[in-house]
């Protein structure tokens, strides 16, 4: 200790001397890169790539990941989850549940404002969850409201919207009343489909959302300040938000690079804050690097990164050949060799984390032999007389180094193993996503991260046809299974039945499980309060540079 002490009186008498002896022009130049940095922790900016365009920053038809990463930060639900991964009050002051678990009422806080200062009010829900259900509206996320008494009856045409279990009692009190009890409600009303809409402005301007401007109000942490499309985003903090105080950020700039390449050097080059999940992606290149560097982040996400099957074109339409394409992937390889961020090998749907058992998976990885008897049974029930005849796979994916690197890897085991001919197809995400949903692709790169924590958010993706279900896959018994699991209150008898349905899936194909998912990102030292859950959901409200 005497030694550390002494060490440090000569460094101090060092540095004294050394600054009487320094002229005010090298202080000057020394000082300036400093001071740079200093105004712009003051101005708390953060800097960061959002990947691509959103699709919709309208809660209510938003589906994907790049919308919700802005999402999250304009709007706000009567629950938010919070830094310890649990949901909390949030527009909602107080939240009282009935004794039979169905009814909640949730009471709205006084000063709850969108951003142009007009008030929140319930009918701001209301209206936003009853325009999801219309039918008309086509919205992919509204099974997400089924949970509500007769909203799965309303958004199918057999029932009245003001039959929904969604009741306005006054301007601050919403009565919700559920078909069964579900314990993870609360996780779902901090979900962006469950956000409010300013209706007053929705009902003048049904484009509202389309572009910045007067029509486009929120009621989160922050708000649009502009919107360059293809471009780039930037928030502002929100003066109106009731909790404002909390807000640290004043503005956050969000780019759109496709390109985990210049993602990177743009943040080595200290001109984002963060590169990486879970709104960019880092180059598979220099993954290990950064691990050797001690640089890299690495947490476990609750998704599962998966290829998807269009069941209405050959010769996918028949289980086998399907099965032989899944089996014939080496997933252990792809994880070790080419992604390199300690995910887990999959060969289930329902990530591990919700399902442990899940890490052995439903069959064997890269059961080559296996795979090719199938194909060639498959083939010759479709009337093909040899793999010759089969036509060229187009395999498809979004355009970004990671994906292209992925697909191949596939590419070539699926000629290696299977003597299978694959051609690889890329676009932007934006037009990529538009294909997927449109049925535009054979074989196509995709995947699921959580929306709340249990497995029926893997599962009910394929309970029907069409909202997020983009393979034309349906079984009538996985569906009752999942009905089922929905009027058991016994947790393991309820996971048992959730775990039939996901063995009818597994054994039927319409997705090929890779593996389950993390989230690998880099930040600056100094950027402290950035909240990445266990889904993969991200939030800036704590946010702050130190």
């Amino acid at each position: 200790m005497r030694s550390r002490i002494w060490v440090f009186s000569i460094v101090l008498f060092l540095s004294l001397i050394l600054g009487a002896c320094s002229s005010k022009e090298s202080d000057s130049q020394a000082t300036e890169s400093e001071k740079e940095n200093a105004a712009e922790v003051k101005e708390q900016t953060l800097k960061i790539n959002n990947f691509t365009e959103p699709s919709s920053l309208n809660p209510s038809l938003a589906t994907d990941v790049w919308s919700s990463n802005i999402l999250l930060q304009t709007f706000e639900g009567l629950t938010r989850i919070n830094q310890n991964g649990e949901p909390e009050e949030a527009m909602a002051e107080t939240i009282d549940l009935s004794d039979d678990l169905l009814t909640y009422t949730f009471t709205l806080r006084k000063d709850a404002k969108w951003s142009n200062g007009d008030p929140v009010t319930m009918y701001d829900f209301e209206y936003a969850w009853k325009w999801v259900l219309n039918p008309d509206n086509l919205a992919q996320y509204a099974y997400q409201l089924y949970y509500i008494k007769n909203a799965e009856a309303a958004n199918k045409g057999e029932a009245s919207l003001d039959e929904v279990g969604i009741k306005v009692l006054d301007e601050q009190t919403l009565e919700v009343t559920l078909e069964n009890p579900t314990p993870f409600f609360l996780e779902l009303t901090a979900f962006f489909t469950y956000f409010p809409i300013n209706s007053e402005v929705a009902k003048n301007n049904p484009d509202w959302s389309k572009d910045v401007g007067d029509s486009y109000t929120s009621n989160g942490p922050f708000k649009m300040a502009i919107w360059e499309h293809q471009n780039q985003i930037v928030l502002e903090k929100n003066e109106q938000y009731w909790d404002k105080d909390t807000v640290k950020l004043e503005k956050i700039d969000m780019l759109m690079l496709n390109d985990s390449n210049t993602e990177l050097n743009m943040f080595n080059s200290d001109e984002l804050h963060w590169a990486g999940a879970p709104t960019g992606s880092l180059p598979l290149d220099a993954i290990p690097a950064l691990q050797d560097e001690g640089n890299l982040e690495v947490a476990p996400t609750a998704g599962t990164y998966w290829y998807e099957f269009n069941l209405k074109k050959k010769p996918f339409n028949n289980t086998k050949i399907r099965k032989a394409f899944a089996y014939a992937i080496d997933r252990k390889s792809i994880v070790e060799n080419v992604t390199q961020s300690a995910e887990i090998p999959a060969t289930a749907i329902v990530p591990n984390s919700m399902i442990p058992e899940n890490e052995t998976g439903y069959f064997k990885d890269a059961d080559i032999q296996e795979a090719k008897k199938l194909l060639e049974e498959g083939l010759e029930e479709e009337g093909y007389n040899s793999i010759a005849e089969l036509p060229v796979i187009t395999l498809s994916y979004n355009t970004d180094p990671a994906q292209a690197k992925i697909a191949q890897a596939v590419q070539d085991m699926w000629k290696a193993n299977l003597g299978v001919n694959v051609e690889l197809s890329n676009e932007e995400w934006a037009v990529y996503y538009e294909g997927i949903i449109n049925g535009d692709f054979e074989v196509a790169r995709m995947g699921w991260t959580g929306d709340f924590n249990d497995p029926i958010n893997f599962l009910e993706i394929f309970k029907e046809d069409g909202g997020n279900n983009h393979t034309g896959w349906m079984n009538e018994e996985y569906a009752s299974l999942l009905d089922q699991s929905a009027l058991e209150p016994d947790p393991a008898k309820r996971k048992e039945i959730l775990k039939q349905a996901e063995a009818i899936i597994m054994d039927e194909m319409p997705v090929i499980p890779f593996h389950f998912k993390t989230s690998v990102y880099v930040k600056k030292e100094n950027l402290k309060g950035v909240y990445v859950s266990g889904l993969g959901n991200v939030q800036y409200k704590w946010a702050y540079f130190e």
